[in-house]
């Protein structure tokens, strides 16, 4: 008598939509963290140093979010180079930390 066995399951070894999600996240964290990093370069003065260790020091996006307010003050100015750098820095925070869009109704009957 022949037994019928199941087809052997590759797939258990995949990521998951849970993996898949923490991954996203973890790259859209480091991509903001090296955003951060690199306008903090372009800074000088007392406060310099202490922004960009904060920067390097940071594990979450939430650590980086606290540090938003400092940084745009250690950058403004009408200097080309530091509105750049303010976009940069407004473009990741925004594609990060993103609030969902209130749906218009339009289309709903």
């Amino acid at each position: 008598m022949a037994r019928h066995l199941a087809p052997r399951d590759y797939t258990a070894g995949a990521p998951t939509g849970d993996r898949l999600a923490a991954i996203a996240a973890r790259r859209a964290f480091v991509s903001l963290k090296l955003t951060f990093a690199d306008a903090a370069s372009g800074i000088e003065g007392a406060q310099a140093h202490w922004l960009r260790q904060q920067v390097r020091a940071a594990e979450h996006p939430v650590d980086l979010w606290l540090l938003r307010a400092s940084l745009f003050a250690a950058l403004a100015g009408n200097q080309p180079d530091r509105r750049q750098l303010r976009q940069r820095l407004r473009r990741a925070i925004e594609a990060v930390f993103a609030e969902p869009q209130q749906s218009t109704m339009f289309g709903t009957v």
